[in-house]
């Protein structure tokens, strides 16, 4: 990774988010609950990953992914409870996923909702940070209530920070089974890969949130575009989403690989959850295997910068 120091970056810094000299990532684990990533002594995200209890398992039922605001204290990204309790910060799950119970009947299980099902962290596999960047790769168990494990998930995380300050999140999964057939389904309110800001914006601020798409540029503020009403909302190769939290703005770009499962199907709403979703199968011999990349930043971004940040994306560039 090439910074060039510059004035600019130099004021970044003095904010904490900047990739200068003398600053190093690093991983600070509080055992059985989180894991805080920080740039200096600054936290950037955080990975809950306590096990599910069944006592409290709305708050438990599956592991994710925060990000913090500038300020390094609140979150960005929503957490159990508020507006839909099982939306989650930055997370990974089908509604309608079709495998194998113990008695060897075919069931649906949801780890959308995490209903007849959840997931569990398992372990972590890996883990690195550096003046660069830091990642990790953690396991994740599938399971029915039954406690029947019908996939194993490999979620790795890669960040970084761009010259302008932004925060690029590289989001890897790799889904396998050991069943004969996994069915992954659900729709585009209630699966794939999202992001969920902070409750603040349903709230309160979800009348200036806004969208910007590939083929629409910035769109209306508090105006909204889902699949299947809207037609167009399918295989993008990215969007954003602007919104308010804290008093300040921030936009995530939302980038999706090409490689990934098609058709997507595209869902966004005013008060902050946005993503897709895509149907597929898999078996022992045939894993899902996806990746998105997110890129956060406090201000603005145009839909040229967004198509920059995608064209990168594309040519498979890490910076």
């Amino acid at each position: 990774m090439h910074f060039r120091i510059s004035c600019f970056s130099l004021l970044l810094s003095m904010l904490g988010l900047s990739p200068v000299h003398g600053k190093s990532w690093d991983w600070q684990d509080t055992p059985g609950k989180h894991t805080d990533l920080l740039f200096g002594v600054k936290k950037i995200a955080r990975y809950v990953y306590e096990n599910m209890d069944p006592v409290d398992r709305e708050r438990t039922y599956k592991p994710f992914h925060h990000i913090y605001q500038e300020n390094g204290r609140d979150f960005l990204t929503k957490g159990p409870g508020g507006k839909y309790t099982h939306h989650r910060g930055i997370y990974f799950g089908f509604s309608k996923c079709h495998a194998t119970d113990n008695n060897g009947k075919k069931i649906k299980v949801d780890t959308w909702h995490c209903k007849k099902g959840y997931q569990v962290h398992q372990k972590l596999r890996s883990q690195s940070a550096n003046e660069k960047s830091a990642s990790h790769e953690v396991e994740i168990d599938w399971r029915m209530d039954d406690h029947t494990t019908f996939a194993v998930e490999r979620r790795k995380l890669h960040f970084s920070l761009l010259p302008d300050g932004s925060l690029q999140i590289d989001f890897h999964s790799t889904i396998k089974t050991e069943q004969e057939l996994v069915e992954l389904d659900g729709d585009p309110q209630h699966a794939g890969f999202q992001f969920r800001a902070a409750n603040e914006v349903a709230e309160k601020t979800k009348q200036e949130t806004y969208y910007t798409r590939p083929a629409d540029g910035k769109d209306e503020k508090g105006k909204t575009k889902n699949w299947p009403k809207d037609k167009d909302m399918i295989n993008l190769l990215w969007k954003s989403q602007c919104i308010i939290v804290g008093n300040n703005r921030y936009t995530t770009v939302y980038l999706d690989h090409p490689n990934n499962p098609k058709p997507a199907f595209y869902s966004e709403r005013d008060y902050g959850r946005f993503g897709s979703y895509f149907k597929t199968e898999i078996t022992p011999k045939q894993p899902l295997k996806v990746r998105y990349r997110l890129v956060i930043n406090q201000g603005e971004k145009t839909a040229r910068e967004c198509q920059g940040l995608s064209d990168n994306f594309m040519a498979g560039t890490i910076n």
